[in-house]
């Protein structure tokens, strides 16, 4: 019901007065829908956290990768359609949280550096806004993660396998998980590609080569020719005691291809890439990474379009210690549903190639983890609230389906949120080519018909 609905409002006249239980938003974008619904009431986790919003007295959301992930999708949907009035609150909101939130950066912990993200769009608009301390505060902000990431960060050292890449986190000795390329590598790039033609040609040329080791050394050792997907992780040290419950002794790959881990693989790539010098001599090399993803992923897509939890079966693999069949999983659907749409715009993957792909990915997207609510409101379904790999979490087949810190989640939380507006965007821009809202209207109508 909720699916054949949803694909109603883009085949019926726009400007139609619409008889559902809520009308269709009037500017037609599921980017704006769903931020004016969830922008004030999103989840991490069981915890609800929210940014200040016309209808929010106050946020309460906290610095972690989560939240992040949100504002950073919030600014950039600010950013894409800032000449419209209804955006100006995604700015203040998101402000707000950046002037209000006491940096949290644990001991080498990858993860927390994602909020950051934030810092870029916050330069930019507060400069155009002529907020000048406010601009050099952020760039202050950023710089500091990015000084912390470089220099300080544990990092696996020589002569063990892929000296120089950052581990996951202090308590994950000598490991590299695909979510920490998303985390760490892409933000350093970010910061790149904003700020480091500031320093000298050497500090910028080195700075880019240990962004390209991250993504040289996680690709070599999680890579699987065969299957064409990447393992979740990896360990250097497979028979120390924080990794030997998962990592096979001899190549410390990890056992799965988890959906969400390739998720923030995929649109790692793609975000460095968006900075990385076209005249690097890794860019090549990062490119042909990319689209030995794509093409890995455009074979394991299931007809609605989207991708399962566990990348290599479909719904017939079963949990063997719960009743958990595998499933199609929101999270990762609209990752790679970004990814597609932006690697394309960059001219990083080849449209004609795979531009069916996205649209039938951002199709399966509204029509299986959208749901309309009785008070106009749309929420998001089915994504994985959390995986990781320990001492207690052994990464097979039934980790990801039963795990006990593994868990369905149908009341949009963050790890969703985040992906599902950057894959509108990307979405919008596609198909419009335009920010223009009532263009996107009727070429929107257009193309779904």
């Amino acid at each position: 019901m909720f699916s054949k609905r949803l694909y109603l409002l883009f085949i019926m006249p726009f400007f139609m007065a619409m008889t559902f239980s809520a009308p269709f938003r009037t500017d037609s974008l599921y980017s704006k829908w769903i931020i004016d619904s969830r922008m004030g009431d999103f989840r991490n986790k069981a915890k609800t956290e929210r940014f200040l919003t016309p209808y929010n007295a106050s946020n309460t959301a906290t610095w972690d990768y989560v939240p992040g992930l949100v504002a950073k999708a919030i600014l950039k949907a600010w950013e894409q359609y800032k000449d419209e009035p209804w955006s100006t609150y995604y700015f203040i909101g998101i402000q707000n949280y950046a002037d209000n939130i006491t940096m949290k950066l644990g001991d080498s912990n990858i993860d927390d550096l994602n909020a950051a993200k934030i810092f870029f769009e916050l330069y930019r608009g507060a400069l155009d806004k002529g907020q000048k301390a406010k601009a050099q505060k952020y760039k202050a902000d950023a710089t500091f993660c990015r000084n912390k990431l470089k220099y300080d960060h544990t990092r696996i050292q020589s002569p063990l396998p892929g000296a120089g890449g950052f581990w996951h986190k202090s308590r994950y000795v000598n490991q590299m998980w695909l979510d920490g390329l998303y985390m760490g590598a892409a933000f350093y790039a970010e910061w790149q590609g904003n700020f480091g033609t500031e320093l000298s040609e050497t500090d910028n040329r080195q700075s880019w080569n240990d962004i390209a080791l991250q993504f040289d050394t996680i690709f070599h050792y999680t890579w699987n020719p065969i299957k064409k997907l990447n393992y979740h992780a990896w360990s250097a040290e497979p028979l120390n005691k924080a990794s030997s419950f998962w990592a096979d002794p001899v190549t410390g790959k990890s056992q799965e291809f988890w959906g969400r881990g390739v998720g923030w693989f995929f649109a790692a790539l793609i975000d460095v890439l968006e900075y990385m010098p076209a005249n690097h001599p890794a860019r090549t090399r990062l490119v042909e990474y990319t689209n030995k993803v794509a093409d890995g992923l455009a074979t394991r897509q299931d007809k609605s379009g989207c991708w399962y939890q566990l990348l290599q079966y479909d719904s017939s693999m079963k949990g063997t210690s719960c009743n958990v069949s595998n499933y199609l999983e929101s999270s990762a659907s609209s990752m790679f549903t970004y990814a597609y749409f932006k690697g394309i715009r960059l001219g990083i993957l080849n449209k004609n190639k795979y531009f069916s792909t996205a649209v039938k990915a951002y199709r399966g997207l509204i029509k299986k983890f959208v749901v309309e609510e009785p008070n106009g409101k749309i929420k998001l379904i089915q994504s994985c609230e959390s995986a990781g790999l320990s001492s207690k979490r052994k990464g097979d087949a039934n980790y990801y389906l039963c795990g006990n810190d593994v868990a369905v989640h149908n009341d949009t939380e963050g790890k969703v949120l985040g992906p599902f507006i950057m894959a509108s965007l990307e979405y919008e821009k596609a198909v419009t080519q335009s920010t223009n809202t009532k263009k996107a209207k009727r070429k929107c109508f257009l193309f779904w018909r």
